[in-house]
């Protein structure tokens, strides 16, 4: 007689420990989405599909149903077709992460971009980080010193702050990135590069950065025209070499331009994999994977190492109540708005006070220069109120005592926002003028 129960129990290890199918074969390819059965592999994990006439694709598994597993590919499909094989390449993705990278251009898969041998990593990490405890985080108490007047002035940054820079297109948002860069003292930048036009990669590592610049620098290219997986990849492997550093004791000034093309490329992958569409056509993995990103930066465990975080954001359409401007709102610590009427009028950086705030500042001045500040933004913002009224000659001078000095303090004023993109401007020295010019 046969014992049932022996059988199931000699049967389970072999269950458990059963390994993932390796080999698969590809089934069907509608947009970016490939499908492939016969292989089975958790989310995250690289595939390579080859084809009839040796062409190899890799692709990585971003979903699945019942036992059809959905692959998105790096770069174009072609050369493949039904039947073809799927093989698992890696089991999921990780980072090599070592102080090699100083120095470095690399792609979303840490493969260089420069021409130079490949580095040798010390450690691999998932491009996932490590998840850090918000009681353990140090406070931001010490004011970053950014080089641009207007910021340091009447916007002070604090060291491990996140910030946003939003603009629509063409407003300057990639010029004040660059300025900031320049001028922003940091142990290590760490500067991501998504999405945006492939000229602008080079143009950015010769003009801005220079060689010093770039001996401290790591940069993570992954421009507009390579795959949506690839422009995901870039920007998790962006804030895992700054996690890296952070945890290393350095205070690292990580720069992602830009996160709205990071919101593209996850509104691709989960449109092909057929999330459904909210608002503006995003899907709600978009909505989830922004604040996750976002709080990747900041102060280290009881303030050891502290990563500065400088988002640039598009306004599509100018519309400050874009989704992504709005969640981006929401989870950053401050923004600086950019103005196309100011950008129009050669008013340069094209900072708008009108919508711009860091929540930190209140906690980095002290109260007289506090005060000071919010005096500059009040006599600013009433002008601009007023302005059409002014300008027709309808306004009566001596109706309104505060918007008589906020007339008279004007051209002050807007020489002060305005700044050569090529002059750094110290956080002590502008911090002074401003008292004189508000004493004036």
């Amino acid at each position: 007689m046969l014992d049932f129960g022996a059988t199931v129990d000699g049967l389970l290890p072999q269950l458990k420990t059963r390994a993932p199918e390796k080999c698969g074969t590809l089934v069907r390819l509608v947009g970016l989405r490939l499908e492939a059965r016969g292989i089975m592999a958790p989310v995250g994990s690289s595939c390579i599909i080859s084809g009839t006439e040796g062409q190899e694709v890799e692709a990585e598994v971003v979903g699945f149903h019942d036992q059809t597993l959905y692959l998105m590919p790096l770069t174009e499909p072609t050369g493949i077709g039904p039947g073809s094989t799927v093989r698992l390449a890696q089991d999921l993705g990780t980072a090599g992460l070592g102080p090699e990278l100083l120095g470095r251009v690399i792609d979303g898969r840490g493969e260089p971009l420069d021409g130079r041998p490949r580095p040798h990593y010390e450690t691999r990490l998932s491009l996932q980080g490590l998840p850090l405890n918000p009681m353990e985080r140090g406070p931001i108490d010490t004011i970053l010193d950014v080089g641009v007047k207007a910021i340091n002035g009447v916007l002070t940054l604090g060291r491990g702050q996140r910030i946003g820079l939003v603009a629509g297109s063409g407003v300057g948002k990639s010029v004040l990135l660059g300025m900031m860069t320049k001028f922003t003292k940091a142990d290590v930048v760490v500067i991501g590069l998504i999405g945006e036009r492939g000229r602008e990669v080079q143009a950015f590592i010769q003009e801005t950065l220079g060689p010093e610049g770039v001996a401290k620098s790591v940069v993570v290219a992954a421009p507009a025209n390579v795959s949506p997986v690839l422009r995901l990849k870039a920007a998790h492997m962006t804030h895992v070499i700054a996690e890296y550093f952070r945890d290393q004791g350095k205070n690292v000034l990580m720069l992602v331009d830009s996160l709205t093309r990071v919101a593209h490329a996850q509104r691709e992958i989960g449109l092909a994999i057929g999330e459904p569409p909210t608002s503006k056509g995003y899907p709600p993995s978009v909505f989830a994977l922004l604040p996750n990103l976002i709080e990747r930066a900041g102060v280290g465990r009881h303030g050891h190492g502290s990563i500065t975080a400088i988002y640039t954001v598009l306004a599509e359409g100018d519309d400050a109540n874009d989704p992504i401007v709005d969640i981006a709102r929401a989870s950053l610590d401050g923004q600086v708005m950019l103005s196309r009427k100011l950008a129009d009028a050669a008013h340069y950086p094209a900072i708008d006070l009108n919508g711009s705030i860091s929540r930190v500042m209140q906690s980095l001045l002290p109260s007289e220069d506090l005060n000071t500040a919010n005096r500059f933004r009040r006599l600013w913002t009433l002008y601009q109120q007023n302005m059409d009224l002014i300008q027709v000659g309808a306004y009566e001078s001596g109706t309104n005592p505060t918007l008589d000095e906020a007339i008279r303090l004007r051209g002050a004023m807007e020489t002060f926002l305005r700044q050569d993109l090529h002059l750094n401007e110290e956080e002590a020295v502008t911090r002074q003028t401003l008292r004189e010019l508000m004493a004036s």
